[in-house]
C-alpha cells in the first residue's frame, strides 16, 4: 500500500508540472521586477522625487535676478478748456491724449543675509529626503510582494499535502466498502470513512479558494491584470546566515526611515539659518531700459519721446518687528532639538524591532529542522498504519489519527519555512538591503 501511495503522489506531482506548463511560471525575481515597474505607489514616489530634483536650482533658491518686460498704454478723449497765463482761452472738444511706456527691468537681490544659500541647500536636502522616501516605498512594496509570493509557495505545498491525504481517504473508502461487501466490516466503518473523505474535500476546497484569492492579491500588488494565472516556485529557501550585529549596523547606516529623520534635522537647521538671515540687511540692485511716447492734443507740447537706461540700488534692514525675530529663532532651535529627539527615538525603535524579529527568526529556523523531523516520523507512522489498516488489525480511529498527524506535520513544516522567510524579509527590509 505504501508503494501505491507513493505512485499516486508521483502522479499528482507530474500533473502539477503539466498544468504549470500551460500557465506562466513566475519567479520571485520576475515578481519583484514587475512590481518595481508597475506598482502605482512606486510610480508616484518616483514622480515626487523628479519634482524635488527639478526644484533644486539657483533660481528656485532666489539666487538669480528677475527680468520683466512691461508695457503701459494709457489713452483718453476729453473736452478741454484752458485759460493760459496771457489771459487767452482755448477750448477743444474730443481732445486725444496718449501715454505709452514700455521696456525691460531687472531686479537682483545680491545679499539677503545668506538666506538664498541656505534655501539652496534646503532644496538639495529635500531631494535627498525624496530619495529616502522612494527607497522606503520600494522596500515596503517589494517586502509585500515577497511575503505574498512565498505565502503562495506555502499554500501550494499545503495543497499538495491535502491532495495526498485525499488519495489516502479515497483508498480508505474503497477498502472499507470492499471489507463491508465481504462481511469483514460494518456499515459504520464505511460511513466514517466517507465522512472523513468529505471533510478532507471541504478542506481542500477552502485551501484552493485561499490560493486563488492570494494570486489575485499578488497580481494587484504587481499592478497587472488580476486574472493572470501563474505558478510559483515549489520550495522556500531561507537565508540562515543573518547576524544580529551586522543587521544593527546596517539599520544605523542604511535604513531609509532613519535617514529621513537625519535629513529632516538638517532641513530644520537650514530653516533656522534662514530665520537668522533676517538680522542682516537685504541689498538689491535694479536696472532697465525704457521707451516712452506721449501725445497731447492741447498744450504747448503736442508729443514727446524718450528712451534710456535707469539703474539704482536699495537696502532694507529690520530694526524692530515686535520681538518676532527672537521668537522665531527660539522656535527654530526647538525644531532642531525635536528633530534630534526624533532621530534617537526612530533609531531605538528600529533596533528594538530588529532585536525582536531576529529572535523570531532564530526560533523559526530551529522549528524548520524540528518540523522536518516530525514530518519524516509522521510519514513513517502513516505508512505503517496504512498497511495495518489494510489487513484489518487497527481500528479506524487510529488510521485517521495517523493520517491527520501526517498532514498536520507537513503543514507545520511548510509554515515554519514560510515564517522564517517572513522574518528574513523583515530583517533585510529594516536593514535597507532587500535583494532587489
Amino acid at each position: 500500500m505504501g508503494i501505491r501511495l507513493k505512485f499516486y503522489v508521483l502522479l499528482f506531482g507530474l500533473g502539477v508540472c503539466f498544468v504549470g506548463t500551460a500557465q506562466e511560471f513566475l519567479t520571485v525575481d520576475e515578481a519583484v521586477k514587475i512590481a518595481l515597474e508597475n506598482n502605482y505607489q512606486v510610480k508616484m514616489a518616483r514622480n515626487d522625487l523628479k519634482m524635488d530634483e527639478l526644484s533644486v536650482s539657483p533660481g528656485q533658491a532666489g539666487m538669480l535676478p528677475q527680468v520683466d518686460a512691461n508695457i503701459t498704454d494709457n489713452n483718453s478723449r476729453q473736452n478741454l478748456s484752458q485759460v493760459r497765463s496771457d489771459g487767452s482761452e482755448v477750448e477743444l472738444d474730443n481732445a486725444k491724449n496718449r501715454n505709452l511706456n514700455y521696456g525691460v527691468a531687472l531686479e537682483w537681490t545680491i545679499f539677503d543675509g545668506f538666506r538664498m544659500f541656505a534655501n539652496h541647500e534646503q532644496l538639495k536636502e529635500t531631494q535627498k529626503l525624496g530619495e529616502a522616501e522612494l527607497k522606503q516605498v520600494i522596500l515596503t512594496k517589494v517586502g509585500e510582494v515577497l511575503v505574498t509570493y512565498y505565502d503562495l509557495v506555502q499554500q501550494q505545498q499545503q495543497l499538495s499535502a491535502l491532495d495526498s491525504t485525499l488519495i489516502i481517504s479515497e483508498q480508505r473508502v474503497e477498502l472499507a466498502q470492499n471489507r463491508f461487501t465481504i462481511g469483514k466490516a460494518s456499515k459504520l466503518e464505511v460511513l466514517n470513512a466517507q465522512v472523513d473523505l468529505n471533510t478532507d474535500q471541504t478542506q481542500m476546497q477552502r485551501q484552493q479558494e485561499l490560493y486563488k484569492n492570494t494570486k489575485i492579491q499578488l497580481n494587484e500588488q504587481l499592478a497587472r491584470d488580476l486574472k493572470i494565472d501563474f505558478q510559483v516556485a515549489p520550495e522556500i529557501f531561507v537565508d540562515q546566515a543573518l547576524i544580529l550585529e551586522e543587521l544593527e549596523n546596517r539599520v544605523a547606516a542604511e535604513n531609509p526611515q532613519l535617514q529621513a529623520e537625519i535629513i529632516n534635522k538638517r532641513i530644520s537647521e537650514l530653516q533656522l539659518k534662514q530665520i537668522k538671515a533676517s538680522r542682516y540687511p537685504s541689498v538689491f540692485v535694479s536696472t532697465g531700459y525704457n521707451f516712452g511716447h506721449t501725445e497731447s492734443s492741447l498744450g504747448f507740447t503736442t508729443s514727446s519721446d524718450s528712451r534710456g537706461f535707469n539703474y539704482g540700488f536699495g537696502a532694507t534692514l529690520n530694526l524692530f518687528d515686535g520681538f518676532n525675530q527672537n521668537r522665531n529663532e527660539k522656535l527654530g532651535k526647538m525644531a532642531v532639538e525635536n528633530a534630534e529627539i526624533a532621530i534617537a527615538q526612530q533609531k531605538q525603535s528600529l533596533i528594538a524591532m530588529v532585536g525582536t524579529t531576529y529572535q523570531t527568526y532564530l526560533t523559526n529556523i530551529s522549528l524548520i529542522e524540528l518540523e522536518e523531523k516530525n514530518e519524516s516520523i509522521a510519514k513513517e507512522n502513516l505508512d505503517i498504519t496504512v498497511e495495518k489498516y489494510r489487513i484489518g488489525i487497527i481500528p479506524t480511529i487510529e488510521f485517521r489519527t495517523a493520517q491527520l498527524n501526517y498532514i498536520n506535520a507537513r503543514v507545520r513544516h511548510s509554515n515554519a519555512k514560510f515564517q522564517a522567510k517572513v522574518s528574513e524579509i523583515i530583517l533585510k527590509q529594516l536593514a535597507g538591503n532587500l535583494d532587489l
